[in-house]
């Protein structure tokens, strides 16, 4: 480990001299480089950079002319050069490395812009392997660690943020301070960071390493929240480079700034209605759906979600699977309702919707793929669980009926639909449902005879509020989204009035299981799939 030099303290301004600036991205070039020239920094670049600033009618010089030698291998070789990472890294109140860049005809560069290859956008297009590994920046990282390392003299920008902060100092005293160019180091390390995870986890799947030996994420920071779970826990919100339609990217149209608990609960909202191809909503509480259904169109969808658990469904999350209409939000608005989030909504809608100020209205551009592969991960104190998105999707095909009565083809629909919303019911889950609708969900027991028990209860309560002369479950097919450990569950199931029973099987006690459902009369299928969500 190399010993910590003596070096004098950092000044705190830095009046630029000299600017190094290297874009993909040209976006707000002009603008900064004449406020740049104005000041009398002299500029710096490379190939389209640089002929973008001269087609400004800017002097600038080619960094050719810093180094002696000629961009090269295809673009590869032009910027890691003595001169240039001496001109970033020399230290200049350090008489050693004053000595040594004098010398060496090594002048000072007091700020560097860089924004790097597109390595990101480039995968995301599609672009074949070599594309890709050609975006892949060698000399942007290493001229803005450089940077970033000498902060002490050289202000580093990344991105846009970081350029109006340091255009802002300059314009203000002409140089930037200490602090400031501490700040943009930290946003440059992140950068590079950030960008070396994006390669690596793309190479990673290039030679299909499903577990490498290192796992690095990054997020972008979308927002900070006023606070975490609860409010003595900070919170903050990130974006990652998954382009999945969902919460993280959709536009907020009005209501109060998002919280912890609206994300989460949003998310799990739109991943489970992105399940169904007919009209649908789902209504989350506590990141547990309390009521699902499908429809004619939303407003049924809606009515039915609603009806399975009112009370529960009182301040929670709405989602949709369709662009809302003006009398889908009359309907909502009816009751209180924190977030709702859909793929769309006409203009009749948002008027209804700006009545109530309060509600968060978030629009996306699409649902979520339920199919489509990806990576989800869990924090744990110390490390990290990290597994594949759960796509797993059961048709009647994939059914093995078990019991001696074979279930109708309405109960295989009731069936199927219970299991899918199960899947996204934190376990142990028992999910009643019945012609499109859930009737009962028992969530996050600790056994499943007590889910059968609560989702029970809320299907004998909604019956009684709809003035049903019985439960909402009657009729109904239950799903579990693990095997039963003991009959007393699927009894429990029964005595709510199921008649169909999906679950996936492979209890050490399954011929019980299904004797007493052979005994009581009822159809049930394996699916051979379990869906724990934890």
């Amino acid at each position: 480990m190399p010993a910590a030099p003596d070096f004098p303290p950092a000044p705190d301004r830095v009046a630029p001299a000299r600017a190094l600036i290297s874009l993909s991205d040209k976006t707000g070039l002009e603008a900064a480089a004449r406020a740049l020239h104005g000041l009398g920094v002299e500029l710096v670049s490379t190939g389209g950079t640089r002929a973008a600033i001269a087609g400004f009618g800017l002097p600038v010089r080619d960094v050719a002319e810093l180094t002696g030698f000629p961009e090269m291998m295809d673009g590869r070789v032009k910027t890691l050069h003595p001169v240039v990472h001496g001109g970033l890294l020399g230290v200049r109140n350090a008489p050693a490395h004053a000595a040594a860049m004098a010398e060496h005809g090594i002048g000072p560069i007091d700020l560097v812009w860089i924004d790097l290859y597109p390595f990101e956008s480039t995968v995301a297009s599609g672009a074949g392997f070599e594309a890709a590994i050609e975006n892949v920046d060698i000399g942007g990282p290493a001229m803005i660690r450089s940077a970033a390392k000498n902060h002490g003299h050289v202000a580093v920008v990344v991105d846009a943020g970081g350029l109006e902060q340091v255009l802002a100092a300059l314009s203000a005293d002409g140089a930037t301070s200490l602090d400031l160019r501490k700040r943009l180091a930290a946003r440059a390390f992140a950068r590079t960071a950030a960008y070396d995870a994006a390669v690596s986890g793309w190479f990673a799947d290039q030679v299909g390493d499903a577990a490498p030996a290192r796992k690095t994420l990054s997020g972008t920071l979308a927002q900070t929240l006023r606070y975490g779970e609860n409010p003595h826990q900070a919170g903050a919100f990130y974006r990652t480079a998954e382009a999945r339609p969902g919460v993280a990217n959709a536009r907020q149209l009005q209501g109060k700034e998002l919280g912890y608990n609206n994300i989460a609960d949003a998310d799990a909202a739109y991943e489970l209605v992105a399940e169904f191809a007919a009209p649908a909503c789902v209504i989350v509480k506590h990141a547990n759906p309390c009521g699902v259904a499908v429809g004619t169109d939303l407003t049924e969808a809606y009515r039915r979600a609603l009806e399975c658990d009112p009370v529960s469904a009182f301040g929670g999350v709405i989602a949709v699977n369709r662009p809302l209409t003006a009398a889908d939000a009359e309907r909502i608005v009816e009751i209180f309702t924190e977030v709702v989030i859909a793929p769309g909504a006409d203009e009749g809608a948002r008027v209804v919707f700006a009545g109530k100020k309060n509600l968060r209205l978030l629009l996306t551009d699409g649902l979520p793929d339920p199919l489509a592969p990806g990576e989800v991960f869990r924090s744990v104190a110390g490390g990290l669980l990290v597994q594949s998105r759960d796509v797993a999707r059961i048709t009647a095909a994939d059914l093995k009926i078990v019991t001696q009565r074979q279930p109708t083809p309405q109960e295989i629909e009731d069936m199927l639909f219970a299991f899918t919303v199960a899947k996204h019911v934190k376990s142990n889950a028992i999910v009643y449902a019945k012609d499109g609708r859930t009737a009962g969900i028992g969530a996050g027991q600790m056994n499943r005879r007590d889910s059968a028990r609560i989702a029970s209860l809320r299907a004998a309560e909604a019956g009684q509020a709809l003035g049903l002369p019985a439960s909402l479950a009657q009729g109904s097919a239950c799903a579990s989204e693990a095997f039963f450990p003991f009959a007393d569950g699927l009894l429990e199931a029964v005595a709510a009035g199921a008649t169909a029973v999906i679950q996936p099987g492979g209890s050490l006690r399954d011929a019980e299981v299904i004797a007493a459902a052979d005994d009581k009369g009822v159809a049930m299928a394996f699916t051979g799939v379990r869906v724990f969500r934890h």
